[in-house]
């Protein structure tokens, strides 16, 4: 399984660090060339390679941590995004009236036809998802939540590889609308730093 993060700001560098603790593969990607990156993807550990964002998108797994507005320009990178798994980290800073009245991500998924379709690893501020998630004896919860249940399988599997704790919320607009952020409109799981205990 290859792997790739879209946005290189504070929650793909974020990412990327959680990748990089555990020696993990993963390509990055953003508008800016990768000879932009690359610096800083050293800094974050060798197992993270800069590439272009043409190039990123061969990978199996794609997270977006692009700003909410950008998705689209990922999405007509591809001319189908058939086999492919998206993680959608970002949260939504856009008037309600913009999403046609969905919840962020089910707008997304709209701009991603034939991917499967997570939501996932966008409820924590930055900082707080670049350290370890290893805390206590517990692990750091990381919420996911698609409308297809296959999806969500294989990112719970990288969720805890990454050494998180996944918890699955269901479907987008049911358990999912829990860590949605819109415009103003915050789910209530949004910020909240939870750990589950090693059974």
């Amino acid at each position: 399984m290859s792997y790739a993060i879209v946005g290189f700001g504070a929650i793909g560098q974020a990412l990327a660090h959680a990748f990089a603790r555990k020696n993990i593969d993963v390509t990055v990607a953003s508008r800016r060339p990768p000879e932009a990156l690359a610096p800083q993807a050293r800094v974050i550990g060798p197992t993270v390679i800069a590439k272009s964002l043409q190039e990123a998108l061969e990978a199996d797994t794609i997270i977006l941590a692009v700003p909410f507005g950008e998705h689209r320009e990922v999405a007509k990178a591809l001319p189908s995004w058939n086999g492919k798994t998206v993680i959608d980290a970002m949260n939504a800073q856009v008037p309600l009236e913009e999403l046609d009245g969905l919840l962020s991500s089910a707008y997304v998924a709209k701009a991603f036809t034939g991917a499967k379709f997570v939501k996932g690893f966008n409820h924590l501020i930055a900082a707080t998802l670049a350290a370890d998630p290893a805390v206590e004896g517990g692990h750091r919860v990381i919420f996911l939540s698609s409308d297809d249940d296959d999806a969500i399988a294989p990112v719970a599997a990288l969720a805890k590889q990454l050494g998180f704790a996944p918890v699955k919320l269901g479907k987008l607009n049911e358990g999912g609308a829990l860590v949605h952020a819109r415009g103003r409109v915050w789910g209530p799981l949004i910020f909240q730093d939870l750990f589950k205990t090693v059974q």
